[in-house]
């Protein structure tokens, strides 16, 4: 593990997040948010936040940085969170419940095998003829 990153209660039913987890786990960074931006489901916001979070942590303060296909999902799950409660009036004076579901994403990086690390030059300018 290079690097991780976690969204607690999330707006959204750790059951939906679960199906766009299983879509781009394995994968490297650059193809999950290519399938995140395609993907027409209303859980796909918070994981591409959480999965950019977690490469941002990977290259934070350091030299050497790495490069979006050189890193995968190497873990991620959704657990359920706390549950907002409210009702809403039904017929015949009765109340019915509402239940707000949320989710807690967290997201495990690592790097690719075989792949190398790009240094970065700082404050050197190209010298041309």
């Amino acid at each position: 593990m290079i690097g991780k990153a976690e969204v607690k209660y999330a707006r959204v039913s750790a059951r939906k997040v679960r199906l766009v987890t299983d879509l781009i786990k394995g994968k490297t960074v650059e193809d999950a948010n290519f399938i995140l931006d395609n993907l027409n489901k209303g859980a796909s916001t918070p994981i591409k936040k959480v999965v950019n979070s977690a490469f941002a942590n990977v290259n934070h303060g350091k030299q050497e940085k790495i490069l979006s296909k050189d890193a995968f999902i190497s873990a991620i799950k959704a657990d359920g969170g706390p549950i907002f409660h409210r009702y809403r009036a039904a017929t015949m004076g009765r109340a019915t419940p509402i239940r707000h579901r949320t989710a807690h994403i967290y997201v495990e990086l690592d790097q690719v095998p075989g792949s190398e690390v790009k240094k970065e030059e700082r404050g050197k300018k190209k010298q041309g003829k």
